[in-house]
């Protein structure tokens, strides 16, 4: 797959979760990415984000104009304080997040291997549009189980440092070793490529040569008319079409 968003990335948007938590907090479930790095630019209402990294428990301030990233092995939480939190995510590695980067915060008996993590993990129908019951209930069971770990998780950081991540780290990497062969190709198809691609217009641009600019193009997306259950919240994405824009 080649990802026509720039660097290879995704694009969706995310109303965050508004059903409250075990500790009274509204939002999704807690997780980490193995190999992408994620932002929030966030579009409405306001919220936090709560990290668990090398840094420690960290609490930061969403409202609308905030962007904030995050690299792999961040465990991330979004909380929706105002009930309307929405963010537009871009996703680094398209392809990869999709097909299993992300590994949500259960406790430690759902995370013993990749059968048991896929029970807790499973909903009904991964495309379900959002206002499906038996979807939403398999969300809100699953956001739960991760939030339940992630609070565990969070005081153990809290009380005895960063160190207490290395056993959550050491099973997500456990659970996702056997897909890099696949994500290898994405890789290979999406960022790698382009890194390429723009190695060779440096190599023309020194050159002088200028014929590649004679291929430029413009593509457009369209966003789709449903909503998915994801981990944070209801997921938006946009179609990419291959089809030039029509002339004007």
């Amino acid at each position: 797959m080649v990802n026509s968003f720039p660097g290879a990335t995704a694009v969706s948007e995310v109303s965050i979760y508004d059903w409250p938590g075990l500790d009274g907090a509204a939002g999704g479930s807690p997780h980490l990415h193995t190999a992408s790095t994620e932002a929030y630019v966030v579009q409405q209402g306001t919220g936090r984000l709560e990290t668990l990294d090398s840094r420690g428990f960290t609490s930061t301030p969403l409202a609308p104009g905030k962007v904030v990233w995050f690299t792999p092995g961040t465990v991330h939480r979004a909380i929706n304080d105002s009930g309307d939190l929405r963010v537009l995510v871009v996703m680094q590695n398209a392809g990869l997040p999709e097909n299993g980067d992300a590994v949500m915060t259960f406790p430690p008996e759902h995370l013993v291997d990749a059968d048991a993590y896929a029970r807790a993990a499973s909903l009904p129908s991964k495309n379900a549009d959002a206002g499906d019951a038996a979807a939403e209930a398999a969300a809100r069971r699953r956001r739960d189980l991760a939030l339940e770990g992630y609070l565990e998780l969070k005081a153990a950081v809290q009380a005895s440092g960063v160190g207490a991540l290395a056993s959550f780290h050491a099973a997500a990497a456990r659970l996702v070793r056997g897909k890099a062969g696949v994500w290898r190709d994405y890789l290979a198809g999406g960022a790698e490529q382009q890194a390429e691609l723009t190695g060779q217009q440096l190599d023309s641009l020194d050159a002088m040569e200028s014929f590649y600019l004679q291929g430029a193009r413009t593509t457009m997306g369209e966003r789709k008319t449903r909503r998915i259950y994801g981990m944070c919240g209801r997921i938006q994405a946009w179609e990419l079409s291959e089809t030039d824009i029509a002339r004007g």
